[in-house]
């Protein structure tokens, strides 16, 4: 079956960055689209960026010039490279196959605050 597990998430203050990893096992990873989902304290889950099978990227307007998502499909990894970190990114990150495929992983939680 499809298994998700996210990791490098952490404590940061604003304007500083971090990168998150997300390690995929049941499916021919290269061929799917991955995307990375924010969900913030109380709030609904929502796509954050999104990397196509061709390496084509698509973002949210809340994160356009600070967010790069990659892929490294040797690795089955999909990357989320956060830079230039707000308060209002805080959140629990999650990845997921689009459409998705599977449960959701445990996650991993980004805390921006100073």
């Amino acid at each position: 079956q499809v298994q998700l597990v996210e990791s490098g998430g952490g404590l940061v203050q604003p304007g500083e960055s971090l990168r998150l990893s997300c390690a995929a096992s049941g499916i021919i990873f290269s061929s799917r689209t991955m995307a990375w989902y924010r969900q913030a304290p109380g709030k609904q889950r929502d796509l954050v960026a999104s990397i196509f099978s061709s390496g084509s990227t698509t973002y949210a307007d809340s994160v356009k010039g600070r967010f790069t998502i990659s892929r490294d499909n040797a690795k089955n990894t999909v990357y989320l490279q956060m830079n230039s970190l707000k308060p209002e990114d805080t959140g629990v990150y999650y990845c997921q196959t689009r459409p998705r495929l599977g449960s959701w992983g445990q996650g991993t939680q980004v805390t921006v605050s100073s």
